[in-house]
């Protein structure tokens, strides 16, 4: 797990890249090889399907460190016993969820610093910022390690990097600030621990601010 000098890492599951497709059996790997969240976020799922597949991925990891968010439904959270909800931007209000779900960590995705700053008033656990780098498939442009280098020196909860994350690009995220590093296609297209292994070894060297 995470220390106060580690980023926090983060699986966002995706289970149709999975080549099995079993997202438990992949989230029980993960935390034995020290991932710290795991995000289920299967928008596809009826409500149902989503319950059960939460469940099992709360089940696999019991015994271990690593905590479960689930993506937009704070409801199926409880329900399933994990630990938290990530909120989408365009989701249900941060505030409200926190009024409502007072034992759930929340935290709100966002696509720019103000939108970030706006998500710690309204009382996130965490912003996760994004897409920082480039990344297939997204119709946002990337924000930049400027952008997450702002929002990280300018918040008191922990900003996390998604988008374009892997073992090139993620000294360039701690070096900027942040506290977490989010990501789907390291942890699920290949052997996750080696994936953490090269996240971990990308981030290990002390702290250098962006060059200017």
């Amino acid at each position: 797990m995470a220390t106060a000098l580690e980023l926090t890492l983060t699986l966002v599951s995706d289970r149709r890249r999975l080549p099995d497709g079993d997202l438990p059996v992949r989230a029980a790997a993960a935390a034995l090889a020290g991932v710290d969240w795991i995000q289920v976020r299967e928008k596809d799922l009826g409500d149902r399907e989503l319950a059960r597949l939460a469940a099992a991925v709360v089940r696999a990891v019991q015994g271990t460190r690593t905590r479960v968010l689930v993506n937009g439904r704070p409801d199926v959270a409880v329900v399933v016993g994990a630990h938290g909800v990530q909120l989408p931007e365009a989701g249900l209000p941060v505030a409200g969820v926190k009024r409502s779900f007072p034992r759930l960590v929340v935290g709100a995705s966002r696509h720019s610093v103000e939108g970030a700053r706006q998500a710690e008033v309204d009382g996130a656990d965490f912003v996760l910022l994004g897409p920082v780098f480039a990344t297939p498939g997204k119709e946002h442009r990337p924000l930049g390690l400027e952008a997450l280098a702002e929002a990280a020196r300018l918040l008191r909860v922990p900003v996390h990097a998604i988008g374009g994350v892997s073992a090139e690009t993620a000294g360039r995220a701690w070096s900027a600030g942040a506290g977490g590093l989010a990501a789907i296609r390291p942890f699920l297209e290949g052997d996750v621990a080696s994936a953490v292994r090269s996240l971990r070894a990308a981030t290990a060297a002390p702290r250098r601010p962006p060059a200017a």
